[in-house]
Parts: C-alpha cells; structure tokens; sequence
C-alpha cells in the first residue's frame, strides 16, 4: 500500500492510516485509510480485501462521496490511455486518466469530448460515476450519452464488461451511482471531431431572472448555452444575468473571424494559485458586488458581438486558477446544485434566489443551466433548470441551505450527489425515485455492505 497527494485537503490525523481526506469544498474532513493501487489487478485486490471502501478519482466531488468510511481506493495509478481508433472516435482509457489528459492528447488532432463538466481535472472513472453534465445536457445528455462501455470490478473479485446490451442493469445503475456498484477500471469513450477547437460564442444580457430563462428557452437549438448570474442582485434585477451561447467554430468560421490564429490551439496554463493560508473573510458582501458588478458590466459590453473564444476558458472558467477552492478559507465551502422542473422553475428560482441575495454571502460565479432527461436511476439531471451556488461554511449556513431544501422538495426537485455534503436522508430520498434499483443493484453484488462511502452512508445508500 503506498498514500498519493489527492486534490481536496490531506493531512496527518488518528485514523486507519493517519490521513484525513476532504472533497474540493474542504468540508467535512474524515479520516480514512488511503490506497493507491498502481494496476488494475491491484485495484480489484483491495477491493477484494476490505469492506466500507469507495473508489476516489482526482477528488473533484465537493463533499463526502468519494471517501470511504474504512478505506478509499485511489485511481490516479490507472492512467493509461489503451487505444484509440480514429475511424470511429473510439477511445479507451483506464478510469484515472483525466478530460484533461484526453483533451491535451487528442484536441490538437481534431477530436473533442461532447460532453464535459465545469472542471476538466475530472478523471473518466469520477466523471461515470458521476454522470457529469455540461453546457449541452439539454441536447445532448450526460457523460454516459457518450461512454460505449466499461469494465467494473465487483465487491466478489469478479470483473464484469457492462454497456447497453451487456449487464444493462449495472451499467445504468453505475452512471450516477456514486461508485456504489464497484470500481471501474475503465472506459471504452466516443470523441467528437471538430474542425477547430474555437468556439463561436454570443453574449446576451438578461435583466432579470425571467428574461435569463427566456433567453435561455428561445436559444435551444444552441449546442452550449449556459447563464451567470448576480446572486446579489434584488427587487426588479433579481437574477440579472449573462447567458453565453456556443458553438464549435468551423474553419470558416475561424478563418472569418480570426483568421490569424491556428485552428487547435493549446490548453491554457494554470498562471494563478491561491494560497493555502488565504484569508476567507476577504470574500465579503462588498467584495463579491464589487466583483458582480465588474463581471456583468465587462460581459453586457460584449452582447451582441459574436467572437472566437477558447474553448478551455468557455468549458473551464475557474481551472485557471490552481486551488480556487482555498478562497473560502479553513473552513472550507459547499457547493449547492439543484434542479428544478420546468413547470416550476421560474417561481422556485426567483424565491431561492431571492432568500440568497437577503443573505449576502453566495457564490461570485453562480450558474443556471437547461437540463434534459436523466440517464441512469440515480443520475442528477431532469428536465428543467439547475443552479449552482457556493457558499462559505458557517454557523448559520446549513439552517438556510435546510430552507433552500425544503422548497426543493416541495417542486419536485433533487440535489446533485457529487456537490452535496450536507442534505438530509429526507430530502435525499424524495428526489430519486429511482433509488430502489440502486439498492437492489447493490444487494444483489453485495456492494451493500462492502461498497460504503461517507455520503452512502449519510444517507441510507
């Protein structure tokens, strides 16, 4: 057994092996013993060995999910791209490499992922478990839309291939699932060809909450649509917003434009780092209007002018500053992602958001997304609006965020597994009726008993 340096924080504490691991909010931190196999036969064996395990990527979950109460099996070993065939945009990778990994390796010759989260330092095993979603999931689904198939080790030792016609049931069960169904090796993906890796972007300006929606409805047919909005905005501007539209640029579009600039250009470097003993009260209620203020008044200067964008800029907001997550302090963050179903949005959003801007302490970078149909039983998505805020733990946050909950429920809405850290088995509960096939996935492989993260725990799983 050997320990690796994981995103989120890792320090020396009691413990099975002295180490307390976090999400990338900071919040909780638990102890745990950490392994970090080298193979894949070394992966199966530890699961093999130990029960009250989870399976860990680059620990991008905000919370709790990706910790085992006894023991958490690390992926970052399994990093190995196995083949890729250019006829079909086929690739298979093991499930520690990263969307960073394949983008650097594959964007320069013409292929791109379709469907990526907020972060591209999401390993593929984290990003199945997950079944992240994008700018385009009201098009284009999750990030199981485009994996083929992969490869789980099971609590028993025994290694199984699932996709849609091979074990359909786990392979569904396992998108969204949290890593509850066992530990995936890894993935056989389909890339998307591009002609550039530019994107065509169109900023539009949305006064108020309503309007973003409505820009948002009436730009559907857009691959990539995605709104920021002022959470501090109130009265008549509640919910202002910038809605960005994009598409992949093609080489005319690219040689229009700009045509100075090479058709794949490389990702961007990391040139900022947050330091570790950042001051978390410097992010203030003046600090984040100020900050709202410059963002939406710089962005609303660009509407109407359509221009080549970058795609890791576009995709990949905060990645350029390494460790953005230390900004709010010691005691760390948490991340609250809901969604909402269509026939309610507007009324639940404008209330969530007004009881946010009374508050005064959310996200400087919050967003509102269109979502589409779920993939498997547990995944996240449905059809309607998701917004995604973060908040600095205090002693008065989960009393308000217990509130924001409450409406949730009340519209028939659920929070996403891989931001939560907080929510009750209640609220859990009510949001995914498809729990029931989870569980019964689980008992039948055993993975009820052996398979058992903090978050699993929390909640019932």
């Amino acid at each position: 057994m050997s320990a690796v340096a994981l995103p989120g924080r890792v320090s020396a504490a009691s413990g099975p092996s002295g180490i307390r691991l976090s999400g990338w909010g900071n919040y909780p931190k638990v102890s745990t013993e950490l392994l970090a196999p080298q193979t894949q036969a070394g992966a199966r064996d530890y699961l093999l060995a130990r029960s009250g395990v989870v399976a860990r990527g680059a620990g991008r979950a905000y919370g709790d999910a990706a910790i085992g109460v006894q023991s958490t099996i690390s992926s970052r070993g399994l990093n190995r791209m196995r083949s890729f065939d250019a006829a079909t945009a086929r690739l298979t990778v093991e499930a520690g490499v990263t969307i960073a990994d394949i983008l650097a390796a594959f964007e320069p010759r013409g292929f791109f992922l379709k469907v990526v989260p907020g972060t591209k330092f999401v390993t593929v095993g984290g990003a199945i478990a997950a079944d992240v979603h994008g700018k385009n999931h009201h098009r284009d689904g999750g990030f199981g839309s485009i994996v083929d198939s992969f490869r789980l080790a099971l609590p028993g030792g025994e290694i199984v291939s699932c996709s849609r016609s091979e074990n359909a049931a786990l392979f569904a069960a396992t998108l969204g699932g949290m890593g509850l169904t066992g530990v995936i090796l890894d993935a056989t993906l389909r890339l998307l060809p591009i002609e550039t890796a530019w994107l065509r972007q169109d900023t539009r300006v949305a006064g108020h909450l309503d309007a973003a929606i409505d820009q948002l409805e009436s730009s559907a047919s857009a691959t990539y649509s995605v709104a920021w909005i002022d959470c501090l905005a109130r009265g008549a501007a509640l919910g202002r917003s910038l809605v960005y539209l994009a598409e992949h640029a093609t080489r005319r579009d690219k040689d229009m434009l700009r045509p100075d600039l090479a058709p794949f250009p490389s990702p961007r470097t990391q040139r900022l780092s947050v330091p570790e003993l950042f001051p978390g009260w410097l992010l203030n209620r003046a600090s984040m209007r100020a900050f709202n203020e410059l963002y939406f008044r710089r962005g609303a200067a660009r509407q109407g002018e359509p221009r080549l964008v970058h795609w890791d800029p576009y995709f990949f907001p905060l990645d350029a500053i390494a460790d953005w997550n230390r900004i709010y302090g010691r005691r760390g963050f948490v991340q609250y992602q809901c969604v909402i179903p269509l026939d309610r949005a507007r009324r639940v959003l404008a209330e969530i958001l007004d009881r946010v801007s009374r508050r005064g302490d959310a996200s400087f970078l919050a967003v509102l997304k269109q979502l589409g149909d779920g993939g498997g039983p547990m995944s996240f998505p449905l059809r309607g609006y998701t917004l995604t805020m973060d908040f600095p733990v205090t002693d008065t946050l989960f009393a308000f965020l217990d509130q924001l909950d409450a409406l949730v429920v009340d519209a028939g809405g659920r929070l996403y597994l891989a931001k939560d850290a907080r929510q009750s088995r209640a609220t859990f509960e009510s949001g995914y009726p498809g729990l029931a096939a989870l569980r019964e996935i689980r008992r039948q492989t055993g993975a009820n008993t052996r398979l058992v993260s903090h978050l699993s725990a929390r909640l019932g799983i």
